[in-house]
């Protein structure tokens, strides 16, 4: 029998040999970067490389005692380990920079929406307090209503053929002689 030939119509089936374990972390990669990126930056990083650096000239100097070296050309080797490093520090160092200005653009706009609701509350409150006032403007004072009940009083204890008095005009209290 012979065998049979792929079909043309159906795609073929994706093999993997190398498949993602379902338990990594994806964001592994990321925390490693950003950590990279902070010792990097830190004064014991730079003491350390600066030892190194000091140590590997010392060594290889091309004066001084006859030793083995293992820099024999004028520092290429560790011109060539400088470079190394370089090259996968840069877009370590970016990664771990992109991951921050992504935190911050989220932070950004969680107080910006937080900026937008205080801003809305406050427009509210500030109706409301108008409105108060509004209506404590309508709200009858304890003085008015002493007037309002002083005049019933008198228009019950007066007669329908009597005019209406006229109010007596508050005198000045004389202040008490001293002693």
């Amino acid at each position: 029998m012979a065998e049979r030939s792929p079909r043309l119509d159906q795609p073929r089936e994706v093999r993997r040999s190398l498949r993602r374990r379902r338990d990594s972390d994806p964001e592994r990669f990321g925390r490693f970067a950003e950590t990279f990126a902070r010792f990097m930056g830190t004064a014991r990083f730079l003491t350390f490389m600066t030892i190194f650096i000091v140590i590997w000239l010392a060594w290889n100097s091309p004066y001084g005692p006859d030793r083995w070296r293992w820099d024999d050309y004028p520092f290429i080797f560790l011109t060539l380990i400088l470079s190394l490093q370089a090259s996968y520090a840069a877009p370590l160092i970016l990664l771990a920079q992109n991951r921050q200005e992504a935190r911050d653009r989220v932070t950004q706009e969680q107080e910006r929406e937080s900026n937008a609701q205080s801003h809305a509350d406050m427009e509210f409150l500030a109706r409301e307090v108008a409105s108060l006032r509004m209506g404590l403007g309508e709200v009858a004072t304890r003085d008015f209503l002493r007037g309002e009940l002083r005049g019933l009083l008198a228009d019950l204890g007066k007669s329908d053929d009597e005019p209406d008095p006229e109010p007596e005009p508050v005198k000045p209290k004389k202040p008490a002689p001293k002693s």
